[in-house]
């Protein structure tokens, strides 16, 4: 399986329509005024995000290609459905676990293991973790990684690795007069990944327009 590296967005969308299928599943799948509104989510959400329904149908679109979201017919609203398990070929729980630092960002077991109880049970931290281990160490290549301990914390944090390397964030620095520095470099480091992901969103929004212009023969 040669998974394509996701942008935020496609993460986004993914972590959705999983949530939702658990927790409104009586509206699931999702028409697209949902899906946006859950991708715009204010609550459990990080980072909190702002995207038009222009950019949430160019990710249904790329998620398409490695079958990792269905559109359904029938009805007079188009809805989608998200194929994890299938496309992923992973079970239950590490879907769960999956789409819980899709939508929260990085966490520690114990944080995942009350974060997505919506969406799978866990008996204890031990079972997280074991789940943790098999995505980070799979053959066909990892899903989450452990990121080293921050200063002061007691245990590490895992993210998912569906969007390649995650950045590390860093605790804010003191500055000399005792308040927080201006910008640390975990800042910088996470405004570079951003400009680089929202210029691979605009090439692609790009693409997605020369080619309905190509179809509608109109000039862009």
């Amino acid at each position: 399986m040669n998974l394509p590296i996701l942008s935020l967005l496609e993460t986004r969308v993914l972590g959705v329509l999983c949530e939702k299928q658990h927790t409104v599943p009586d509206t699931y799948p999702l028409s697209l005024n949902a899906l946006v509104a859950g991708c715009n989510q204010k609550t459990s959400r990080h980072p909190i995000i702002e995207a038009s329904e222009s950019e949430v149908l160019s990710a249904i679109d790329s998620l398409k290609g490695p079958a990792l979201v269905i559109e359904t017919s029938g009805g007079r609203v188009t809805r989608y459905a998200h194929n994890m398990e299938r496309g992923l070929r992973l079970p239950a729980q590490s879907i769960a676990l999956l789409t819980t630092l899709m939508l929260r960002g990085p966490q520690t077991a114990g944080e995942l293991r009350s974060n997505s109880e919506r969406l799978h049970r866990f008996a204890d931290i031990s079972a997280v973790e074991g789940f943790l281990q098999e995505l980070a160490e799979r053959p066909e290549g990892a899903m989450v990684v452990e990121l080293p301990r921050q200063p002061g914390a007691r245990e590490n944090r895992w993210a998912h690795v569906l969007s390649g390397a995650p950045v590390i964030e860093d605790a804010p620095a003191a500055s000399p007069t005792g308040g927080p520095a201006d910008v640390s470099v975990g800042e910088i480091a996470a405004l570079k990944a951003n400009v680089a992901r929202l210029e691979a969103e605009v090439d692609a929004l790009k693409n997605v327009v020369e080619k309905l212009c190509s179809e509608l023969g109109v000039s862009d």
